[in-house]
């Protein structure tokens, strides 16, 4: 098996054995990408030598015996995250050559932590999107089908853990944008609840739903990342200051108590027979591990597609009013004047999903338009929000299936953004709530694609889903499946 088959746990044990150092498997993450990222495009910038020099220090650390919980291994980050002196694109050409000049505090965590950073990972333009097809770079694609996408927005970090370019990585989830990716890829993503991990030095999308998390291989490995970029930050205003459980210490295969619970609302006409299937399957495995499966409501979901593409398309046309070619991002001046500046950067700066959701969001908030549109689908959201807290009152963990169908084809959906935004349903509410959640792979469909399942947790209760998950995992092995790219077994 090749270094860059294993997971962190096995890396950890590599690394402290002395078995490897920390450089040769970083070079062996390097070559990977080089041998690979032309079929998949998962990298926009990849950082060889800030890499080789942060291994160089991990094996320092290593030999004077000094080793954090990710001392060594190589990540990679979706291109949201600032790193002092790092290329910062977002997926955008209006910020192609932004150097960010300070750290988010979810990379400095990994850091502390040991981690060695690979490179920047491509993604929808400004996190908007569920297909990674609103790329500047061109679309990431699914290491199991090229002719596939890998889902959105952070389809980049998938791809790059499924065609084990990286041990695990970073992505951010606004509306399904981990989850989503994990499914079609094939690898375990967790959002956090709301609040949990800093956004500090995280471009901004939508801020009251956007969350910092992880991609990686198993659900161990996940609960390592948690660890590691979980905790309160003052640097951000939402950030809650409240203890971090160990979370790999919480795993366990004990599902002696647990009652898991079954939304009938996620259960519909339309969902695909692979997907239903899968999560069926899933179900029984819960029963037969001693679970018990109660049936659940949350009645507001029919609503949940419309208030977000409210809210979070509001938001983010607040948000990105700053890249008009004065404060931020490259400029665009004919010499029509300031106006005319700010239309030619913005129209040539922004890809076409970002100046829809900016236009949809300008109107939701335009004068005589924000009381029927933004104030009705924030008191939506709140009856969403009491939605999954009334189920809670029966139940631990929500179950579901991730996405309607497995990974469509690149281009299928493009010019059809109703049926692009639908492809987030299943996930959307979750971040309405502001509550954690996460995909692991559960089954293929019969075309060889991975299916994801969702767990969905009261808020602050990751420790929770991640238990469930790593039964399931234990249970089954659907997780140590491999994409077959570039000579990769498929067993």
């Amino acid at each position: 098996m090749q270094l860059t088959e294993l997971g962190i746990a096995a890396l950890q044990e590599k690394l402290r054995s002395k078995e490897i150092s920390s450089v040769e498997l970083t070079r062996a993450y390097l070559e990977r990408i080089d041998v690979t990222d032309k079929e998949i495009n998962a990298y926009i910038t990849v950082t060889e030598a800030d890499a080789l020099t942060a291994a160089t220090e991990a094996d320092r650390q290593i030999a004077a015996g000094t080793i954090e919980p990710l001392t060594g291994i190589p990540v990679a980050l979706k291109d949201i995250f600032l790193v002092d002196g790092m290329r910062t694109t977002c997926a955008s050409k209006i910020i192609d050559n932004f150097v960010a000049p300070y750290t988010s505090t979810a990379v400095a965590n990994l850091k502390k932590n040991g981690a060695v950073i690979l490179g920047k990972l491509n993604m929808d333009e400004f996190a908007m999107g569920s297909s990674n097809e609103n790329s500047a770079v061109g679309p990431a694609r699914n290491p199991w089908d090229t002719s596939k996408v890998t889902g959105g927005s952070s389809g980049g970090s998938a791809a790059a853990v499924a065609a084990h370019q990286a041990a695990a990585t970073l992505g951010t989830d606004t509306g399904g944008s981990i989850r989503q990716p994990a499914s079609h890829c094939g690898v375990v993503g967790l959002k956090p609840t709301y609040g949990r991990v800093s956004r500090y030095g995280v471009i901004a999308f939508a801020s009251s739903l956007d969350q910092v998390g992880a991609f990686a291989r198993n659900v161990t490995d996940c609960a390592t990342m948690l660890g590691a970029i979980a905790g309160h930050d003052p640097l951000d205003s939402t950030s809650i200051d409240r203890p971090v459980p160990d979370y790999r210490a919480e795993l366990s295969g004990d599902l002696k108590g647990v009652r898991i619970g079954l939304p009938k609302e996620y259960f519909i006409d339309g969902l695909d027979a692979d997907v239903k299937a899968a999560t069926e399957t899933a179900i029984k495995t819960y029963r037969d591990l001693g679970a018990e499966i109660i049936d659940v409501s949350l009645p507001h979901t029919d609503y949940a597609v419309a208030c977000y593409y409210l809210v979070a398309t509001a938001e983010a046309s607040s948000n990105l009013a700053r890249y008009d070619g004065i404060r931020y991002g490259a400029r665009v001046d004919n010499g029509g004047g300031l106006i005319e500046l700010y239309r030619q950067t913005r129209a040539a700066g922004f890809g076409d999903e970002v100046k829809r959701r900016i236009m949809l969001g300008t109107y939701a908030l335009s004068s005589g338009y924000y009381d029927a549109y933004y104030l009705k689908a924030q008191k939506v959201r709140t009856l969403i929000r009491q939605d999954f807290l009334d189920a809670f009152e029966k139940v631990d963990t929500i179950l579901t299936p991730v996405a309607p169908t497995p990974a469509f084809g690149i281009g299928e959906k493009v010019d059809d953004p109703l049926q692009m935004y639908l492809s987030d349903i299943f996930t959307i509410p979750a971040n309405l709530a502001g509550t954690c959640a996460m995909s692991l792979p559960c089954g293929f469909s019969r075309q060889g694609l991975p299916i994801g399942l969702q767990l969905i947790g009261q808020p602050f209760a990751e420790e929770q889903i991640l238990r469930t998950a790593y039964a399931f995992e234990q249970a089954t092995d659907w997780h140590s499946k491999k994409a077959d790219i570039q000579g990769g077994d498929n067993d």
